[in-house]
């Protein structure tokens, strides 16, 4: 065969083809151990930040992590019942893809932006001393440019914000991108969810004003993002409320 011929440069470029294609194949199958490994340890920090356990930025081992997960319960739940989920394997359940089956979600209107949500969910219940300390949830909503990915807890009091981190978005950075300060993340803590009419937890386009008597349920909002603003304020009240894990904290 010539060199220069047609033939001989098809059977290059397919032979070519062939063995990139099995060096990508093998090098991905050799490397999911350590994907899997890699995304459980970033998944388990996020919720230990958010519990207030770690600092975001902070340089934290595996064997660390591991450490402050033994006082972590995770628990299964059906989202409309709030009871314990017995249906599904969690260790094949990815969430984020359970949103989108149409036989793992139902149909919902609270939650901007999207028209289903996922049926099961975990939760992550911190115990100090035997005792109940924070709950933290998972929880996502559209923003300007991309959907939010994050976690709340709350205090035992299951009232209370504990704190609140997002690990995962596409927002603006210097302006939506203004989620993962930690100045801001802060004001959260100690706000409370509810009063006797309902949700009431929101954040506010400005400052909060401290004199209102509804100082206690707002954040301020972040400077020129306001739809990232609406957009965090909307999710954390959708996943509170009795379509969210509403009926799961009644009975918690």
């Amino acid at each position: 065969m010539k060199r220069d011929s047609v033939l001989s440069t098809v059977a290059v470029a397919v032979g070519l083809c062939v063995v990139c294609s099995v060096l990508v194949s093998a090098t991905a199958v050799g490397l999911r151990p350590r994907q899997e490994a890699n995304k459980q340890f970033f998944q388990q920090k996020n919720i230990l930040i958010a519990a207030g356990l770690i600092r975001a930025g902070d340089e934290v081992s595996t064997e660390k992590i591991n450490q402050l997960f033994e006082d972590i319960d995770t628990q299964d739940i059906n989202l409309d019942t709030g009871e314990p989920n017995e249906e599904i394997d969690p260790a094949d359940y990815d969430q984020k893809e359970a949103a989108r089956s149409p036989d793992l979600s139902v149909p919902t209107e609270g939650l901007t932006g999207f028209q289903r949500r996922e049926k099961y969910s975990q939760v992550y219940l911190l115990r100090e001393n035997g005792e109940l300390s924070k709950i933290i949830l998972p929880v996502y909503g559209k923003g300007l440019w991309s959907t939010l990915y994050g976690y709340i807890a709350l205090e035992s009091d299951k009232n209370t914000v504990a704190g609140l981190t997002f690990y995962e978005h596409k927002e603006t950075p210097g302006l939506g991108g203004e989620v993962d300060n930690p100045v801001w993340k802060a004001k959260w803590i100690g706000k409370k969810i509810s009063n006797d009419q309902g949700i009431a937890i929101e954040v506010v386009k400005g400052s909060v004003d401290p004199t209102s008597d509804l100082a206690e349920y707002q954040i301020d909002g972040l400077s020129g993002a306001t739809i990232t603003s609406n957009g965090v304020s909307n999710l954390v009240r959708y996943w509170m409320s009795d379509e969210g894990f509403g009926t799961y904290l009644e009975q918690l």
